[in-house]
């Protein structure tokens, strides 16, 4: 069990908890334990004053006694805005820390696949080395996506290449003749490009699409030679799955 300390002479921990790709019911056991045994929970906040997806994911476990903390991660390139922003958010979780109080940081998918949750970490022990944080791993949306569509991520001896949303083309087709199965994150900014490279290496057949896994806005499409034109979402994932065949084990 979790508690949080009062003692202000011990620092409290950060939990940083995965909370999975969108359905409550990913969440791992030991993560709900630290969800609702936790006094202080931390999330990144929502864009256009909408809850984010981290606090969709847990709301219904919290608890009115419990206190909410949510905090502000920008989507930008900058640099400089980003540190910026990873430091007041580190300051934010301090104040709690410092006082004894433990905080549960809960991050959507894994906490170390592409989270938030990393740059809040590094931030706060690079200013507080002293601080103690422990990660709880949970379910990532390639995972989550190959579920949906009722496959195996990966058999045998098949590479794998998961490539996030700032990948060039010329990475793509170089890791489509290097590996079997090619993950792509957050593929709607590139989609148009994406099709195209599909269509000439008639890739089709094996290319699966995913938008919100998981959750209850999941759309799932298999026949992307019907959709060169599609309007994704923002949580959008493709696999090409460059597997012929699937061997049988029975």
């Amino acid at each position: 069990m979790v508690s949080d300390s009062r003692n202000n002479n011990k620092i409290g921990t950060l939990y940083g908890v995965s909370v999975g790709t969108g359905d409550p019911e990913l969440i791992t056991i030991k993560a709900l334990k630290i969800l609702q045994n936790t006094k202080i929970i931390a999330f990144p906040k929502g864009i256009h004053n909408q809850k984010g997806v981290a606090e969709t994911i847990i709301q219904e476990y919290l608890q009115p006694h419990q206190q909410k903390l949510s905090l502000s991660f920008p989507y930008t390139l900058s640099q400089e805005t980003l540190c910026v922003a990873w430091e007041k958010v580190s300051l934010e979780v301090w104040q709690y820390l410092k006082k004894g109080e433990n905080v549960a940081f809960a991050c959507e998918g894994d906490i170390s696949f592409y989270s938030t949750f990393t740059y809040l970490a590094l931030t706060l022990q690079k200013i507080h080395p002293e601080v103690k944080i422990e990660r709880i791993a949970g379910i990532s949306s390639p995972m989550a996506a190959a579920s949906a569509f009722g496959l195996p991520l990966t058999m045998q001896e098949e590479k794998l290449v998961i490539l996030p949303a700032l990948y060039s083309l010329q990475e793509l087709e170089f890791a489509l003749d290097w590996a079997e199965i090619v993950v792509l994150m957050k593929v709607a900014s590139v989609y148009a490009q994406v099709w195209d490279i599909l269509a000439k290496r008639d890739l089709f057949n094996y290319a699966y699409l995913v938008e919100k896994a998981t959750t209850n806005q999941e759309k799932i499409y298999t026949s992307l030679r019907n959709y060169p034109n599609l309007k994704l979402s923002y949580f959008s994932i493709l696999i090409i799955s460059q597997r012929k065949h699937l061997v049988s084990y029975q």
